[in-house]
């Protein structure tokens, strides 16, 4: 699986996850928020205590965000759910792809403004089944992109004016310039060709430096890239499916790194027993407090 020669991630959640994505640090908790697609549920770990708690759902979810008046958005198979601040109330609050149920939602994250953005794909990962959505504070849903296969990774610039997709399939990474008042992308271009890398992109985040992290499902690593697209570092990781990472911790200098165990052979687990565990790292630079939706 060309695993990398060695690493100095630390193991901080061993939860087995069949596909642990979405990794947030809710601040006003001091807490990572992070899901189980396939095991749908969201889990809560106190770094503080060591202790997790969790959320089972009924439907896949694959992403989440804080909401500015509490509680938590989730990005679930057939729209947007708001979780009130009660942390078991869930309700729907505007449905997205409700009766395609070959689809799911997968990857998302909050803009400046406090629209949150995510995807859908098929859940056999079918061709151009998926699209990227954009949901706004007071509930309308626009189509943003179409014609996706698997949506994923989304961040912006430290400035706001610019944002990074991946669509796994294509093994890039593409930039959009972001118009943040009216919430509007064009010039998309090739960001990073990863091409010849090992693995392919899945979840990222942006640092405060402006960064782009780029966790690899099937290479082992997490990969740092300047402004300018130049591999900066390649963090390695005990496990082939990196899914996702964030930015924690009080000086928001955790990076936490979220991973999958789906369909890997025996042999494969014995390789990699924490395969589905959370991890930590610290690249001695800081992230961001992320946005929160507020609708």
């Amino acid at each position: 699986m060309n695993r990398p020669v060695s690493t100095d991630a630390e193991l901080v959640i061993d939860a087995h996850a069949i596909l642990g994505e979405g990794p947030l640090w809710d601040a006003s908790s001091g807490t990572l928020v992070w899901v189980d697609i396939e095991a749908p549920a969201v889990h809560r770990y106190s770094p503080s205590t060591g202790e997790t708690s969790t959320l089972p759902l009924e439907r896949p979810v694959g992403a989440v965000a804080i909401r500015e008046r509490g509680g938590l958005v989730l990005a679930v198979q057939g729209g947007f759910w708001l979780l009130e601040p009660d942390l078991s109330t869930l309700h729907q609050f505007a449905p997205v792809e409700a009766n395609v149920a070959e689809n799911r939602m997968n990857d998302g994250r909050c803009d400046t403004v406090g629209r949150f953005w995510a995807g859908t794909m098929g859940v056999d990962a079918r061709p151009h089944a998926g699209s990227l959505y954009r949901l706004e504070p007071d509930g309308r849903v626009e189509r943003v992109l179409s014609g996706v296969t698997i949506s994923n990774g989304i961040d912006w610039s430290p400035d706001g004016r610019t944002m990074y997709y991946v669509d796994t399939p294509t093994k890039r990474v593409d930039a959009f310039d972001f118009d943040p008042t009216t919430g509007t992308i064009s010039g998309r271009r090739v960001f990073v060709d990863l091409a010849d890398a090992a693995g392919s992109p899945d979840g990222l985040t942006v640092d405060s430096e402006g960064f782009v992290w780029v966790a690899m499902w099937g290479g082992w690593v997490v990969r740092r890239y300047s402004p300018d697209g130049r591999l900066d570092a390649a963090p390695a990781l005990p496990v082939a499916q990196v899914t996702s990472c964030a930015f924690g911790g009080p000086r928001l200098d955790d990076l936490y790194v979220t991973s999958a165990s789906i369909g890997l052979s025996a042999e494969d687990l014995r390789e990699q027993p924490h395969a589905g565990g959370v991890f930590r790292l610290r690249p001695g630079v800081r992230g961001r407090r992320p946005n929160e939706f507020r609708g």
